[in-house]
């Protein structure tokens, strides 16, 4: 008997799975529509420019960020170029060699220089080095708070202690109390994998979200200690509720935002991921409908070497939890055909 009930739950599940998981594709992109790390419509033009060699678009779109005093695009495309550049930098070589001082060039080349020695064995002795081409680019516009940011992500990998690292981030809030880059960065530092721990970690990103403006997306930064927890590891615990908090925080933040909107779609990446270690499936259904076509590479390059691969099998692995658990219609599970004066 015991087998057999086993047996009918096994089917039940099959049977459910089959029937709705097609229809929960509704409001998501095929696969082959699904891209990685695509450029809003700002960036695209100065990285196809880039693939040619040439960095004038790069530079009057960093130079309009600046003037304008976007500084979380500016640390946005800033990332992005730095990140091209790692592989093709004739662009940026050209750029430095015609206009050594411009504060664009030198964020781009500080932010690459970080990058570049990040995996290195040496990396602290290493990033020392590039110490001088931070505080350059620092110095080319002191209302700037991203080469602050950096800044801060220099110290992470030098070994900084905290009061070094204090004073570092002091100096990127006074120029932006609320930038989500150097939140992000301070977060990092305090991580229990880095600097800190868990529990700092979580306070800190709790304190910044009840500071933070509205929609920003500094009001999330609680999903990014979940995640921390969640793939870090380590002896503290942290209270499934915090962590349901943390979700369901992020999950207000995300409906502010259009859905397919590529501004948050990290953001939106991240959350989708721990809402799937935490099992609230139709919550990470929801999400992967509003990111739409826009993956990220983080998190899902922390898990697999094939970060659009492993995002397209959990969106797949998440339809078949929720399809799992709706009921068959017109069946039930446990009554039998319902009848049609049944409401």
């Amino acid at each position: 008997m015991v087998d057999t009930m086993a047996l009918l739950r096994a089917f039940i599940r099959t049977a459910r799975m089959v029937k709705n998981t097609s229809r929960l594709a509704a409001g998501l992109p095929a696969d082959d529509e699904v891209l990685l790390d695509a450029p809003d419509e700002r960036l695209a033009p100065a990285l196809v420019a880039a693939a040619r060699g040439e960095y004038d678009i790069a530079a009057k779109l960093l130079a309009a960020t600046r003037e304008a005093a976007e500084w979380e695009n500016r640390d946005r495309y800033g990332r992005r170029l730095a990140a091209f550049a790692c592989t093709r930098d004739e662009w940026l070589q050209t750029w430095q060699s015609e206009s050594p001082h411009d504060p664009d060039a030198l964020l781009v080349k500080a932010e690459l220089s970080v990058r570049r020695w990040w995996e290195s064995p040496a990396r602290a002795e290493l990033l020392r080095e590039v110490g001088p081409l931070i505080g350059a680019a620092a110095e080319g516009d002191p209302r700037d708070p991203v080469p602050w940011r950096i800044a801060l992500d220099h110290a992470r990998g030098t070994n900084a202690g905290h009061t070094e690292f204090e004073k570092l981030w002091g100096e990127a809030v006074r120029r932006s109390p609320h930038h989500y880059g150097c939140h992000v960065a301070a977060l990092k530092y305090l991580s229990a994998a880095w600097y800190g721990s868990h529990r700092e970690c979580f306070d800190f990103a709790e304190r910044a979200a009840q500071d933070a403006l509205p929609g920003s997306l500094v009001q999330a930064l609680p999903v990014r200690a979940a995640f921390a927890y969640l793939t870090e590891g380590g002896r503290a615990v942290i209270p499934r509720e915090r962590l349901d908090e943390a979700a369901d925080l992020a999950i207000a933040v995300s409906a502010a935002y259009a859905p397919a909107d590529p501004w948050p779609a990290e953001v939106r990446n991240l959350l989708t991921y721990v809402l799937i270690r935490l099992e609230r499936w139709q919550d990470a259904l929801d999400q992967l409908r509003l990111i739409g076509p826009y993956a990220t590479s983080f998190p899902w390059d922390r898990v697999s070497d094939d970060p659009l691969g492993q995002f397209l099998e959990l969106r797949d692995g998440v339809r078949l939890e929720v399809a799992s658990n709706i009921p068959l219609h017109p069946w039930s599970e446990h009554g039998g055909r319902a009848r049609s004066g049944d409401h």
